[in-house]
């Protein structure tokens, strides 16, 4: 297991290599440092990421394949859609991803006769596929963590004011062609 060099696109990377992991589950706890909570706040476009956590347990599944199951927590810092003050919120998620080499059959989706693949919405998810010998779960963490982030964040009380037209003027519908009309007059 080690760390990657920073990448603005993978600000959160730690790369776990695949034949590290035996018949026994490996369990880690990754923590985000201040270099990292600040990338993950510029990917993610919030104030700040105050605090990013993950408890993972990494398992062999099947022959070759890698199940990659966890816990993320964590706090952020965005602007409140109605008064754009500072808003604090946090991230809560459970995720459980499989893993395959490229070209296993497991990451396949299954064919009916007819040459149509079948996709079952409530059935399991095809597994996701790995280059190399490594799997990067601080993108896994990233990935789940950006889920939790509220993307309509509101300060408590707040709420948008209704707005009601003034209805001193007449109530009738304008008709479609007024703005020809008037445009004739000229």
């Amino acid at each position: 297991m080690k760390k990657t060099d920073m990448d603005p696109a993978k600000p959160f990377s730690h790369l776990v290599k695949v034949g590290h992991i035996s018949g026994g589950p490996v369990e880690m706890h990754l923590k985000a440092d201040a270099q990292e909570l600040a990338g993950l706040a510029t990917l993610w476009a919030v104030l700040s990421v105050e605090r990013l956590d993950a408890d993972i347990k990494i398992s062999r599944w099947k022959r070759d394949g890698v199940r990659v199951k966890g816990h993320v927590t964590g706090k952020v810092v965005q602007a409140c859609v109605v008064s754009l003050d500072p808003v604090e919120s946090e991230i809560d998620e459970e995720f459980d991803e499989l893993y395959v080499p490229e070209g296993s059959k497991l990451a396949r989706a299954p064919k009916v006769d007819a040459g149509e693949i079948v996709l079952d919405p409530d059935g399991p998810d095809i597994p996701e596929t790995f280059e190399g010998d490594a799997i990067d779960v601080g993108s896994v963490v990233t990935e789940f963590a950006a889920l939790g982030i509220d993307p309509y964040p509101r300060k408590p009380g707040l709420d948008f004011e209704p707005h009601i037209e003034d209805t001193a003027e007449d109530d009738r519908k304008p008709s479609p062609f007024a703005a020809l009309k008037a445009w004739k007059k000229e």
